[in-house]
Formats: C-alpha cells, sequence, structure tokens
C-alpha cells in the first residue's frame, strides 16, 4: 500500500485518531488506573535520577544483535522497510510486534510485572506522554537513559522536544513522532481569517463551533482561552477555565463534543470549526479544511520511546533509539507516518526523495516536505505547549471541574 492509499484508508486513520483517544484523562479505566498505581510502591521518580545511577544500570550491558519492539498500528511501513534497513545497518534483528492499542489498557498489561522487577517481553515500547507514561516514570519502571549512547539525539533533535516537563532531561524517554492540536476550519463557510482560540467562543458560529470531550484537551482550550499557559496552570486556573467553557457551552456555540469524529463534521461543513489533531487534518487532504495553531497557543503530544527496565536487550533498543534520530533513517518512516518528526533535517531529505520520484509519489513528498502540520514553523512551536503535569492528589480535583462540562453538568 502506497503513501496516498493508505492515507484513504478509513482503518488506518481511525488507527490514527485512536491513539489521540488514548489521552482521555478521565475514563473509567484511567480512574481506576490511579486509584491502583497510589498503592504500588515507588521505585524511582521523575528528576530524581542520578548519573551514578544510569551508571550502575547500564554497567556491563552490551548488545545482544535482537530486540522485541512493542507499538501501535501504523507507525511502521507494511513491509517493515525502516526496521529492514537498521538490521541491514546494524546486524541487531528486530521482533516488532503492533501491540499497543489504547495507553490504559497497555498499562494494564504491564503494570504487575514491571511493578515486580519482571520481563514484559518487550525491549523497547512507544506510549503517549500522560498519565501512564508519567506513572511508569514515577514508579520506577524505565531504565534510566544513558545519553552517552544517544549521540544522534543530542545533535539532531528538535530543542522544542528536549528537556520536556513530563521527563525533565529526557531521563527516561525520547520522541518517536508527535502532533499539535490546534484549529481546523472549513473554508467553504467561513470567510474569516481564524487565527485565535478566542474565535471558538464566537456568538456569530454558534451551534458550528466542535470542541474536544476529552478532559485534558478541552480544559488546555479553556486555559488558553483565559490567557494560561496550561503546563504552569493552578487549580484556580482550571476554575476560571471552566467557567469560560461552561459559558461557551450554555449559549449553545458548541454544536457537539468530539472524540475522534469530528474530522467528518469539519469536512462535510455539520460545523465550520473545531479542534483538531494536525495529523487528522493532514490525512484528510482536503483543501478545503486548514489547519491552524491560534496565536494564543496550541498542545503539541508526543508518543515516546522507553525501555522497560527489566528488558532483556536494553543495549540493542538504546541502539535502535539513536539510530532513528540520524535524519536520513527518520526521513524514510516520516515519508510513511506522516505526523510530526522530532528531527527537523529529515525536510532536507524528504525534499531529495521528492525530486527523485515520479507522479503522485512525488507529489505526496513535495506535499509533505512543505507541510507545517509535519514540519512546523518556529512561530508555531513557540505557541506550542504540553500537557499538564498532575501530581496523583491533583488528578481527581482536575476531573471534577472539566469531566462535567462535556456531560452538560
Amino acid at each position: 500500500m502506497n503513501r496516498r492509499d493508505l492515507r484513504d484508508d478509513p482503518a488506518f486513520v481511525r488507527g490514527m485518531t485512536s491513539r489521540r483517544s488514548a489521552l482521555k484523562l478521565f475514563g473509567a479505566s484511567a480512574a481506576a488506573l490511579a486509584l491502583s498505581a497510589c498503592s504500588i510502591p515507588g521505585q524511582g521518580g521523575r528528576g530524581k535520577i542520578t548519573q551514578a545511577q544510569i551508571d550502575a544500570f547500564w554497567k556491563g550491558k552490551t548488545g545482544k544483535g535482537a530486540l522485541k519492539w512493542a507499538n501501535w498500528p501504523g507507525y511502521m511501513e507494511d513491509d517493515r522497510a525502516t526496521i529492514k534497513a537498521f538490521t541491514r545497518q546494524t546486524g541487531i534483528r528486530v521482533d516488532y510486534k503492533e501491540v499497543i492499542q489504547e495507553a490504559a489498557d497497555w498499562f494494564g498489561k504491564v503494570q504487575a510485572p514491571l511493578a515486580a522487577g519482571q520481563s514484559i517481553d518487550f525491549d523497547l515500547m512507544v506510549v503517549t506522554n500522560g498519565i501512564q507514561s508519567t506513572k511508569m516514570i514515577e514508579l520506577g519502571y524505565l531504565a534510566p537513559l544513558d545519553h552517552r549512547r544517544l549521540p544522534n539525539f543530542a545533535r539532531y533533535a528538535s530543542p522544542k522536544f528536549k528537556n520536556p516537563s513530563y521527563d525533565p532531561g529526557n531521563a527516561f524517554t525520547v520522541p518517536y513522532v508527535s502532533g499539535v492540536t490546534g484549529i481546523a476550519y472549513n473554508t467553504r463557510y467561513v470567510k474569516d481569517e481564524i487565527n485565535s482560540i478566542a474565535q471558538l467562543f464566537d456568538p456569530r458560529y454558534r451551534g458550528k463551533v466542535g470542541m474536544m470531550g476529552d478532559s485534558q484537551e478541552l480544559g488546555n482550550f479553556g486555559m488558553f482561552a483565559i490567557g494560561v499557559d496550561p503546563e504552569k496552570s493552578t487549580p484556580r486556573d482550571w476554575e476560571n477555565a471552566a467557567r469560560k467553557l461552561r459559558e461557551q457551552r450554555d449559549q449553545k456555540i458548541v454544536r457537539k463534543y468530539y472524540e475522534q469524529n469530528y474530522i467528518d463534521a469539519v469536512a462535510k461543513g455539520d460545523v465550520w470549526l473545531t479542534m483538531a489533531w494536525s495529523g487528522d487534518v493532514y490525512s484528510l487532504a482536503n483543501d478545503d479544511v486548514k489547519f491552524v495553531v491560534p496565536r494564543e497557543g496550541g498542545t503539541i503530544w508526543s508518543d515516546l520511546m522507553m525501555i522497560p527496565k527489566p528488558a532483556a536487550n536494553p543495549a540493542d533498543a538504546l541502539t535502535l533509539m539513536n539510530w532513528l534520530y540520524e535524519p536520513r533513517n527518520n526521513a524514510t518512516l516520516t515519508e510513511f507516518i506522516n505526523y510530526i518528526t522530532p528531527v527537523p533535517e529529515t525536510q532536507r531529505f524528504v525534499r531529495e526523495d521528492a525530486a527523485k520520484a515520479t507522479g503522485e509519489d512525488r507529489a505526496d513528498l513535495e506535499r509533505l516536505a512543505g507541510s507545517p502540520l509535519v514540519y512546523p514553523t518556529e512561530a508555531d512551536l513557540s505557541r506550542l505547549r504540553n500537557y499538564r503535569v498532575l501530581s496523583q492528589q491533583e488528578e481527581p480535583q482536575y476531573q471534577k471541574i472539566f469531566t462535567p462540562i462535556a456531560q452538560g453538568s
């Protein structure tokens, strides 16, 4: 299946958007997870790792020539071209499995063995930044990364993906791919320039605005709307943002709070503008639907590579992580995934590949290389913020404030 065929495959699009549903902060499974994790004795902690601990973990660990990798569907070519190239260059065999469908479910599967220090039968896994990845860090389930073995990350990763609030110093994780939550709008119906979150609250668009039902995404945009940086927000900010969002709802400006089907709604004109994920808009390939990072800000999320502490082959996993940050290697993967790459220098190689291609492949690659949905501008990146890192004590409070809004209470 080529790039165009894949983007036209509804199953693939559903797979891509399902990764965003994994960020649902306060579903039943996430709430249960938060409660159950409170009773697990911690083995580590965010920001507490020392170089001595890193050295102690990696002492004597050498490559064995094989690793097992757990990832989401749609994040690797059908013919596994990237994996084959890695094996050719390094001699390391990769057993790649698309076994992660939802972050809370995955955590539920691996929590018990990781808590016991037992293998989960994978050496590398990809989990979205959020509740589950934070708990894995705080509970000491992840191997500390030896950045001396990750020179390509230091050299080629965008500054935006270094030292994030959810993992200071990238002590345990590095991004695999990323995406942005911004605004999509249909130019057939909206003739004004859309550049502000305030326009999602404009009574002129009453009944034609889509908002996300996800508590974390919705809360973020509420905070942006009142001029608050979500990463630095306080409970009082949450209350003020929720009041703004309830006013929007009660004035009937919002047509619907969406999970995954907002992209069809904006394409058809059921809503004229909506909160949206950048990858969905790119995959839609509809010239009428535009995506913008509003001037107040947008959210950047990342699906993160991490090594379980009991991994049998951590050195090989770290070799793969470093290899994927080499621009030529990452460019091939970016051409398939079409989400934001943490390696901006890949753009040069995508352009080179476009110059060598013909027909639809050339057009696809030229579009990819020039898309701000894959290669955001520095101005766009400067307006992006991560999700607020919530402590176990803060989670219920945040839930109580934002969850009822989309539920109508």
